[in-house]
């Protein structure tokens, strides 16, 4: 069966709190486990493009915005977030990191 794809987007979950106190009545729904993967994934790629976007002064707002989608994929997929990290330690010893500004360039 194709599911039809939803219009709006997923927001953090006080969002529609927030909205209400303004005294706007927003209309929301809970995303099943497949349209949470999906709108989780969506939301990465629209907070990477705004981190990308932004300014040295808004920069560090936007990174955590990344991070916090980041977070919710973990556990989405049954992840601790100290395994992640761990991970991502054991690779930097492995492979090291980014600091040095290596660009590899194509072979001819």
């Amino acid at each position: 069966m194709v599911q039809q794809r939803r219009t709006g987007k997923l927001v953090r979950d006080r969002v529609p709190e927030i909205l209400r106190a303004a005294g706007n009545n927003p209309r929301t729904a809970v995303l099943g486990d497949e349209e949470y993967d999906l709108a989780l994934q969506s939301r990465l790629h629209e907070e990477i493009a705004k981190m990308v976007a932004a300014s040295d002064d808004r920069c560090t707002e936007e990174l955590a915005d990344v991070l916090e989608v980041l977070y919710a994929l973990a556990e989405h997929h049954g992840l601790d977030w100290d395994t992640v990290e761990h991970f991502g330690l054991a690779k930097r010893h492995e492979m090291g990191g980014f600091e040095g500004r290596v660009w590899l360039e194509p072979q001819p």
